[in-house]
């Protein structure tokens, strides 16, 4: 018998941005990771929120608290130095947020209910003060990717449209993509145009699961509306989409081009209780010049007609991370490695968290010409044990490098999903990786 080849992975090794003080009591959520140009060379702008029964405490006054009564924290750090060392720059009353370069600017974009954004002009030493961009609305999203095109900046972030589903709503979200010219003042609402919206209640509707054969999709019968009990203390919510990113397809041979640049696609984490699954929509501008006009979501048909919901993508079960290389236009994937999906409920270690396909300690990396047919590029780091979580990771590209940061834990966490680390991680030389 052969004996079992090790992978090493290739960025175990990373420098602690956050570290939290009392890992019981405050955690770690939210990284997300931007590179910017200064007069002085480049500089890595981070962000991430605090969660947990302690954050309200550790922040006094600055705390915005979430619809899960829990108090949230943002925080801004950057580096010059490659990630080596961080500075810790300034807090903000959002969660869920992500830095992003615009023109000169520097803006961190997130929600506190309603959608909030800050900016940096003097590239992210000091910000200004909090912007609601929209009035009453609950949104939703995690720190995905940016897409740049036509003179604008495009992001995706989630609006609850109803809230009929109990426990985690995702069956109640839409994706909206968000524009706005580079050159604007993006603490303006009036710079951003928002598409129409399309939940998932919609887009499957809430009771025809039954057209989904041959899927396997949903994996348990949860009621659409208020999920089910797979084992003692194991939950399945009800099926939905969620933080979702943006892609175009540059690739005029592809099935899906859209050779006039009005057209792009919205790759979400499907929530269905099994794996290796994303959901998939478009969205499309109506003015006569791309970045310009309403914007549409409406979801992708096959060359045979048939509407398409789910595609494969590993680790499409959780937040995932997607960036086209402007260099080579691959299109590269870092996402939640699943290797246990099919354990028995009632067998699964105590230390586990949540539902079978819930694992976090492994974060992957994936290149592909399409979108669609993905190859393995690496590991890129691995916990030991189940606590020393590394997932809902954001990347960035830095020349040849791909910048990561995770949402981590060691031996000391909470729990997998409850990390107490935020941590950089460098893979060098990325596209020596592609074959």
């Amino acid at each position: 018998m052969t004996a079992p080849r090790h992978i090493r992975p290739l960025a175990d090794a990373f420098t602690a941005v956050y570290e939290s003080p009392d890992p019981t009591q405050v955690f770690a959520y939210s990284p997300g990771i931007a590179r910017h140009e200064t007069g002085r060379g480049s500089r890595i702008v981070a962000t991430m929120d605090l969660g947990g029964p302690g954050a309200g405490a550790l922040a006094g006054n600055k705390m915005e608290r979430g619809e899960m009564g829990w108090s949230w924290q943002g925080r801004v750090s950057t580096s010059d130095d490659g990630g080596r060392s961080w500075t810790h720059r300034a807090d903000f009353p959002f969660m869920h947020a992500r830095p992003f370069t615009a023109g000169p600017a520097v803006y961190v974009l997130g929600h506190a209910g309603d959608l909030q954004i800050i900016r940096s002009d003097d590239d992210g030493e000091t910000w200004s003060r909090p912007v609601a961009l929209t009035q009453g609305q609950t949104w939703h999203q995690a720190p995905a990717n940016v897409h740049y095109a036509n003179g604008c900046v495009y992001l995706v972030m989630e609006r609850r449209t109803r809230k009929v589903t109990h426990g985690w709503p995702v069956r109640d979200f839409a994706p909206v993509l968000m524009r706005a010219r580079t050159d604007a003042d993006l603490t303006n609402p009036e710079s951003w145009t928002f598409s129409t919206e399309l939940g998932f209640y919609q887009a499957l509707g809430d009771n025809n699961e039954a057209e989904l054969n041959y899927f396997g999709v949903p994996f348990y019968a949860a009621d659409p509306v208020r999920g089910i009990s797979v084992a003692p203390g194991r939950e399945c919510s009800a099926m939905g989409w969620l933080e979702t990113n943006v892609v175009q397809i540059t690739d005029p041979q592809h099935l899906w081009h859209d050779s006039t640049g009005r057209t792009f696609h919205l790759w979400m984490r499907a929530h269905t209780g099994g794996t290796g699954y994303a959901c998939l929509a478009k969205a499309t501008e109506q003015g006569d010049i791309p970045g310009t006009g309403s914007i549409t979501v409406s979801l992708q048909t096959a060359p045979s007609g048939r509407t398409l919901l789910y595609i494969p993508c590993p680790g499409g079960q959780m937040k995932f991370h997607i960036l086209q290389d402007p260099e080579t236009q691959l299109y590269w994937l870092l996402s939640t490695q699943a290797t246990d999906s099919m354990i028995r409920p009632e067998r699964m270690p105590a230390d586990r968290y949540n539902l079978l396909n819930n694992e976090r300690q492994r974060l992957q990396l994936h290149f592909s010409r399409n979108m669609v047919d993905w190859c393995f590029a690496g590991l890129v780091c691995a916990g030991s044990t189940q606590k020393e979580a590394r997932h809902y990771a954001s990347m960035c590209f830095d020349h040849n490098d791909l910048l990561v940061l995770s949402r981590s834990g060691d031996q000391r966490a909470m729990s997998a999903h409850n990390g107490n680390l935020i941590t950089f991680h460098r893979v060098h030389n990325f596209r020596d990786l592609v074959y």
